[in-house]
């Protein structure tokens, strides 16, 4: 019995810590920039683990020092519902079931929003097990409590890859555009936007013409989207 009560105390410890370092830390990066990421350092291993040279490119850029359009032609791309859902679109969950049931031999679709993405890029690993599926979960229920819409977006536009050692608006606007995040064109957003359902194989700097015509759609669609909601406005007013 001693060694049952051991064990539940120990489990017991385990599970406080987890709940309270987890929300502590989502508290702390609601106000200071995230500089690294999990997947920062797993690339740099890859590339140390195949002979590459190791690249690093980021820069972290307040959300008002970025182009108002690149949040338009991200949302126009990945999350259209971004600022009306609570963290998961039910509906392009949905959408995306039935298309996977109906069409097995296509690549899966996914539907994964904005604030997922996020949950994944900053606190957790690549990977598709259930063990971190719902992990990005929980996390994406936390930030979408605990952040604002501007802050999900601002470490978003920060956070994700956007080429081969390259993460955040900023770094591949100088790499591949030689301007700052608040200096790209809208032309431009779109064409960072088109990459990123896979940005280590589809590039801005050298699009295909499949690439070309998913920035020339985008663009179409961004003139549906509202001007994305300074820090401090209510994001329901843009809707």
């Amino acid at each position: 019995m001693l060694i049952v009560s051991f064990i539940k105390k120990i489990v017991k410890w385990i599970v406080v810590a987890f709940f309270a370092s987890t929300i502590l830390s989502v508290i702390i990066l609601r106000f200071i920039p995230v500089f690294f990421t999990p997947l920062m350092f797993i690339r740099m291993v890859e590339q140390i683990d195949e002979g590459r040279d190791v690249k690093l490119s980021h820069h972290w850029v307040p959300l008002e020092k970025i182009s108002p359009s690149m949040p338009v032609a991200v949302i126009a791309s990945e999350d259209a519902n971004f600022l009306s859902h609570h963290g998961f679109d039910v509906e392009a969950i949905q959408k995306a079931a039935k298309r996977n049931k109906e069409h097995p031999e296509k690549n899966k679709l996914g539907a994964s929003t904005i604030s997922q993405q996020t949950a994944k890029n900053v606190f957790l690993w690549p990977g598709r097990s259930w063990v971190r599926k719902g992990l990005e979960t929980y996390f994406t229920v936390l930030i979408e409590l605990l952040w604002p819409k501007q802050r999900i977006m601002e470490v978003y536009l920060n956070s994700i890859e956007m080429g081969e050692g390259i993460y955040g608006v900023d770094a591949v606007a100088h790499e591949h555009f030689g301007c700052s995040a608040k200096e790209l064109s809208r032309s431009h957003c779109a064409l960072i936007a088109a990459t990123l359902p896979n940005p280590r194989v589809f590039s801005s700097l050298r699009p295909s013409r499949y690439m070309l015509k998913r920035k020339a759609r985008i663009e179409r669609e961004m003139k549906y989207v509202p001007a994305f909601p300074k820090k401090g406005e209510d994001p329901k007013k843009s809707k």
